[in-house]
């Protein structure tokens, strides 16, 4: 026996896509629990089957086999109880890439409480946000003296809604050390019974969004969220049993629970985590090579760092599948990783709300730039301005049919917000916000988000194909595409460009860029306003906040 694939799946095995979105289905069963179903069932019949290894900059090393995760979790679940959590309450996990994050996370799902993975790149007023918001009354965090400080700052003023705060890795006043009390707490732990238990309705996990467009939304997943990850793990990704699966995402990310426990570890696949404070690509590949890393996930950005990398002196032969997502991929980048490594980078679409919803799986032929099919159970739709089906070649939003049943994994709802949940779910559909076009092929293609498609001259532009068209020129590290309200226009394209190191900003190259792109893509397109910058405003996930742009342009006018 290895894996347990195909006690929550129709069929484990396609010929083709086709077949898959045909034929694919999860069984879901009654009271699904992760911890109890997946992780204490391995523990049981393989015992030593690995589940996660761990590693980080001071070459600390950690291997988990199922059996070691069930018994700390257990006790992190004991821990927790003690000090008074409860199924149904919400706990802050602030833990980096900290192993005890899956120690922790378990024992939530153990207990049937809530967990709130966060960032620890949240400020005191970030905090404060999410713990009134989330009804928040623990949390715990990496040992992180900026962060604590944060934390600290954020309970005097909440008066005492956030009860309990525990630290990892060290001690401090005020702090429950999460060593001592994990280590005195009991190894036994019954599963939860009648009222204690948790129900497939339940609430299991709670994100907030990274706030591209306003405040952060509390996006809600229930108990059988984990079982959806099947889709993006197995036939995505194409993690394997027995291989060694690595996405590049620390804990207060979805992006970590889409490729760092769930689907991974129901198809078999060990987890890899590398525990960096700081980025570099040459530590990422020797430590991905070091522990023989065969599937790889990583937003577009990490590959541009890849290859500006010297590859050839990398020894890639573990490495057997790449994929990428959270922004769309520029074909230069997909070209040059091609050449260096033989293998074609396979793009999906997803977002907090949802799994993998579009993606290029392995039977499918990656176009480069395009986010690939609908994923099985999910009735993808693009309409158009007047909430119509889309012809070919016609934009529109991508929208989920949920007019005969939520999709597995769909998210229940923004938490406490029902109207800004029925500004986005209504007359059947899930409208994502986000804009696409569908060639012949029934391939998708991103365009941007509705906010940000620009109306210019009566034409619509989206803002990735001209940033796309920027990034190739060598003097563009970063770039931002806007619209500027235009008297005759409508809009004018503006680019906010960040230049690479050997580049300084001219008129000259200004002028430059503006043909690069009168060239690479339709004249129309072009920037007519060029601002060059040292840096472009962010949510604090990395996304560049376009909206923050916009605001300050229309302050200027």
């Amino acid at each position: 026996m290895s894996s347990l694939l195909d006690r929550y799946v129709s069929r484990t095995e396609f010929d083709s896509y086709e077949d898959f979105k045909e034929n694919f289905r999860i069984n879901i069963p009654d009271n699904f629990n992760f911890a109890y179903d997946v992780v204490d069932v391995y523990a049981k019949e393989q015992p030593d089957k690995k589940a996660l290894i761990w590693c980080d900059d001071n070459d600390e090393e950690k291997i988990f086999s199922f059996s070691d995760l069930a018994y700390y979790s257990r006790k992190t679940a004991n821990m927790l109880k003690r000090l008074g959590v409860r199924k149904g309450d919400s706990v802050m996990l602030m833990l980096k890439s900290r192993y005890e994050f899956w120690f922790c996370l378990l024992a939530l799902h153990r207990i049937g409480a809530i967990a709130v993975p966060a960032t620890h790149m949240l400020t005191k007023k970030d905090i404060v946000y999410r713990v009134e918001r989330g009804n928040i009354s623990m949390v715990i965090c990496a040992p992180d003296e900026g962060v604590l400080d944060y934390v600290d700052d954020a309970c005097n003023e909440l008066s005492g809604i956030l009860k309990t705060r525990i630290a990892i890795g060290l001690k401090r006043n005020g702090w429950i050390s999460f060593e001592d009390k994990v280590e005195a707490a009991s190894a036994d732990l019954a599963r939860p019974e009648g009222d204690e238990a948790a129900t497939n309705d339940d609430i299991m996990i709670n994100y907030f969004s990274s706030g591209t467009t306003g405040f952060p939304k509390m996006v809600l997943h229930r108990f059988t969220y984990p079982l959806a990850h099947i889709i993006t793990a197995k036939y995505w990704q194409n993690v394997s049993d027995g291989g060694l699966h690595y996405t590049v995402a620390d804990s207060g990310w979805a992006k970590c629970v889409w490729g760092k426990i769930y689907g991974q570890w129901i198809a078999g696949s060990v987890v890899f985590v590398y525990d960096y404070e700081r980025f570099a690509a040459d530590k990422m590949l020797e430590n991905a090579i070091k522990y023989g890393v065969t599937t790889f996930c990583a937003p577009p950005t990490i590959y541009r760092f890849l290859i500006r990398e010297d590859l050839s002196k990398y020894d890639l032969s573990n490495l057997k599948y790449c994929v990428t997502a959270g922004e769309p991929l520029n074909p230069e980048v997909y070209e040059k990783f091609l050449e260096i490594t033989g293998l074609k980078l396979m793009e999906g679409f997803g977002q907090t709300e949802t799994i993998v919803t579009l993606a290029t799986y392995p039977w499918m032929e990656p176009k480069p730039g395009s986010m690939g099919k609908p994923s099985p159970e999910y009735s993808i739709e693009l309409l158009n301005a007047e909430g119509r089906p889309c012809e070919v070649g016609e934009e529109g939003e991508i929208v989920i049919d949920t007019g005969f049943g939520n999709p597995p994994g769909i998210f229940t709802g923004y938490g406490s917000e029902p109207e800004r949940t029925a500004d986005v779910w209504h007359d059947g559909y899930y409208h994502t916000g986000d804009m696409a076009w569908k060639d012949e092929g029934g391939y998708f293609w991103f365009l941007g988000r509705a906010d940000d498609i620009i109306k210019t001259s009566g034409y619509r532009v989206g803002p990735f194909e001209v940033e796309s068209a920027l990034i190739e020129h060598p003097a563009v590290l970063e770039c931002a595409i806007t619209g500027i309200p235009d008297p005759f226009r409508g809009q004018v394209i503006k680019a906010t460009i960040v230049l690479t190191k050997d580049y300084t900003a001219s008129e000259e190259l200004k002028k430059e860029l503006q043909d690069h792109v009168k060239k690479v893509t339709a004249p129309y397109k072009y920037p007519r306003v060029v601002e060059f910058v040292t840096e472009l405003p962010k949510t604090i996930s990395g996304k560049i906040r376009r909206v923050e742009i916009r605001d300050h342009d229309k302050e200027l006018q």
